[in-house]
């Protein structure tokens, strides 16, 4: 497996911290993007995050602990798909993700446009037949088809529920009449935005966790945040989610469940935003600090 040096891995850490051999976490790239609707960039995620990535602290104030050093994070060469059509494109992304599963990486993927997303999840509903896949989103992404494919980033979850209908959305505030029909007749938990800040208290913390199985994926499209904390997406959209409540959530998640992977998705890197993309790699690094909250080896 190709890996990135340090000028260009994730947090810039060493070889000794970062080579596949002693990596447990693997993140692969996948600049892919065909379908955006509105805004454009998304193949240019994936390398901004891992740049962003070395402004952020290797060390957790909150969890006091170095993960990078206890676990090793190996980023591998970003996937190469110009040149396929949507179908070969998944199956590649499928195959790679596999592969790193079969010699037991927990992997990160990061994209491209959330597409992608459906790929990874195939390979990890494989080794965890009961997973529930955790979307983080805008919107429903629940069109069957979009502008005439079946590989629309708009249609990503579709393809999911093909596979599993055991799906968490949360952070909803986005979708047409089909999908909304669509999650109440195949009975997808749904947290709308709306309802969120509604709620009392963090009561829906615990209704979304009620809602997973004991295995977790999760799928973060950066859109799910509130445009005034992340605007450098394709389709932003008002009345979001902000970083300490989402955080919270995602610690009680790694608390009581066992999040087995997850890819971040849809960043779209601006000159004038810059800030998003250091956003989008500490969610990143907080994800895999949470992922592991309940598990402490040391690499030697």
């Amino acid at each position: 497996m190709k890996t990135l040096g340090v000028k260009n891995n994730f947090l810039a850490i060493d070889e000794k911290y970062s080579s596949f051999e002693n990596s447990e976490i693997v993140i692969q790239s996948v600049p892919y993007e065909k379908t955006v609707s509105y805004g454009k960039g998304t193949s240019k995620g994936p390398k901004a995050i891992l740049k962003a990535s070395h402004y952020v602290e290797f060390f957790d104030e909150e969890l006091n602990r170095e993960l990078c050093f206890e676990k090793g994070i190996a980023a591998l060469s970003p996937l190469n798909l110009e040149k396929l059509p949507p179908a070969e494109a998944i199956k590649k992304i499928y195959e790679s993700t596999k592969n790193l599963l079969n010699k037991n990486k927990f992997v990160v993927t990061l994209g491209g446009e959330h597409t992608i997303s459906q790929a990874p999840i195939k390979a990890f509903l494989e080794k965890y037949p009961d997973l529930t896949v955790l979307q983080f989103d805008a919107h429903s992404d629940l069109r069957n088809s979009y502008e005439g494919t079946k590989y629309s980033h708009a249609s990503v979850m579709a393809r999911v529920a093909e596979m599993t209908k055991s799906i968490v959305q949360v952070g909803i505030r986005a979708q047409c009449r089909e999908e909304y029909e669509f999650i109440k007749s195949n009975g997808i938990a749904a947290f709308y935005a709306r309802d969120i800040f509604s709620s009392v208290s963090d009561k829906w913390h615990k209704d979304v966790i009620n809602a997973l199985g004991k295995n977790v994926y999760i799928t973060f499209d950066v859109d799910g945040f509130d445009p005034s904390l992340l605007p450098a997406t394709g389709t932003p959209e008002p009345g979001g989610l902000f970083w300490d409540d989402t955080m919270n959530l995602l610690k009680k998640i790694g608390e009581s469940k066992n999040i087995v992977g997850f890819d971040v998705v849809e960043l779209a890197p601006s000159k004038a935003h810059p800030a998003s993309d250091f956003i989008a790699a500490k969610l990143v690094y907080k994800m895999l600090n949470y992922a592991f909250i309940n598990s402490r080896i040391c690499i030697t």
